[in-house]
């Protein structure tokens, strides 16, 4: 037990001193900052521009209805009324007088334009005075037709269409509320992404490591010293230990940034991403099945890391895994709006898809425990039989060098697992 340790504190320790460690983890850190503070940095540099307009019309009616549509709009475009010709507002475009020109003529007694800019890529001002002037023409057009602009609020207004749930006798309470819904849905994406990340970046990691120890040939010293599965899962537990004081500095510092934004975020951290009517038991799924679908992969990553020599084999032979985490997020992200599809019901019983698609269909479903049950049972059995023939593989692996790009040498490496 204590060569486990000093295995899993080097690994933790070797990574968190790491400077790709401190560079990434402080880079996105910062990134955290910044986009949670976008808008003010934007208008930072876009408080002393103001977007002029230049209205060339004959009609007084549609620019004083352009004017105060804009301003009970409280839009950041001015329009100013343009007396000369078209043609010498255009030139003030280019010169940078103005951004834009606007001409608006009479048909039919209702309102045309044309929009003239010299930056065809920005749509933001043109969508705005779009939808201003397409307010003023249905103004107009109902009038002309004699009808109660009441009447015509009534038509736009949406029609009320609510859902409810068929409920059957004795099972009051077994449906999930909408707000509930919601709420899952928030938690479930969180928990995808998360695991998303967490085997890609750090499945990589304990392959990566484990090659540059044969690289060393320091592995041949610590194979023969420590007994391969405890070996083995001390690196799985350093690394994801370094995983998780990084994902949870990540989450402590984007829940200090919405504290500081409770003003604009109305009801705090857990209302803002959909969190406040999630169940206790959701989260306590989302951990476990977390914790096991990282420990699944990661024991896959250490089997196959242990059979490269060369860090620069780890990508080819990790593939696989990197595949089948993207087949299991991609059901899991078709499962959001079908989570009792017999597709994802199918999926959450196998073991490499099972920590998404199973938490997908316990946050979404109100499904009995005994699946949820059975669904942990297969991933720990899973896990046990990937440790047991992993801590083989990984025995002899870690004795083979040279070149080793295919699955092949599980066969070889098997057999020298045999060989003391």
């Amino acid at each position: 037990m204590n060569k486990f340790w000093i295995v899993f504190s080097h690994t933790f320790m070797s990574k968190i001193k790491a400077k790709s460690f401190i560079i990434t983890t402080a880079l996105f850190l910062a990134f955290i900052i910044i986009m949670s503070n976008i808008q003010s940095i934007m208008d930072i540099f876009d408080q002393e521009e103001v977007d002029q307009v230049a209205v060339v019309t004959e009609t007084d009616s549609f620019y004083e209805s352009l004017d105060n549509s804009l301003q009970a709009a409280e839009s950041d475009i001015e329009i100013v009324r343009y007396n000369g010709t078209l043609e010498k507002a255009q030139e003030q475009v280019i010169d940078g007088e103005y951004s834009a020109v606007l001409e608006i003529t009479e048909q039919e007694q209702l309102p045309a334009a044309v929009y003239y800019t010299a930056d065809m890529s920005s749509t933001s001002i043109e969508s705005t005075l779009n939808q201003a002037l397409e307010q003023i023409k249905t103004e107009i057009a109902t009038n002309k037709a004699g009808l109660d602009p009441g009447t015509i609020a009534t038509i736009y207004e949406p029609m009320s269409f609510e859902k409810e749930p068929i409920v059957a006798e004795g099972e009051e309470g077994s449906v999930k509320t909408e707000e509930e819904l919601s709420g899952a849905r928030g938690l479930v994406y969180v928990i995808l992404f998360l695991l998303y990340f967490a085997v890609i970046a750090y499945g990589n990691m304990i392959a990566t490591d484990i090659a540059n120890e044969k690289t060393s040939r320091v592995m041949e010293i610590l194979i023969s010293s420590s007994s391969p599965v405890s070996q083995m899962f001390a690196k799985i537990l350093g690394i994801g230990s370094v995983g998780l004081v990084q994902m949870l500095l990540y989450l402590g510092v984007g829940y200090i940034v919405i504290q500081q934004k409770q003003e604009e975020l109305v009801g705090g951290f857990f209302e803002f991403f959909g969190l406040s009517e999630t169940s206790a038991s959701t989260f306590v799924y989302a951990i476990v099945f977390f914790l096991l679908g990282y420990f699944l992969y990661a024991t896959l990553s250490a089997m196959l890391g242990s059979l490269v020599s060369r860090t620069e084999d780890v990508q080819q032979l990790m593939t696989p895994v990197i595949l089948l985490i993207v087949v299991a997020f991609m059901i899991s992200i078709f499962g959001l709006s079908n989570p009792s599809s017999q597709f994802v019901t199918i999926a959450s019983y196998i073991p490499f898809f099972s920590p998404m698609a199973m938490f997908l269909r316990v946050g979404m479903l109100n499904i009995p425990f005994w699946e949820v049950g059975l669904s942990i049972a297969i991933l720990i059995i899973t896990i046990v039989i990937l440790a047991i023939v992993g801590a083989r593989v990984y025995r002899g692996g870690v004795l083979m060098y040279g070149t080793s790009t295919s699955l092949k040498d599980f066969k070889k490496a098997l057999q020298l697992s045999k060989k003391d």
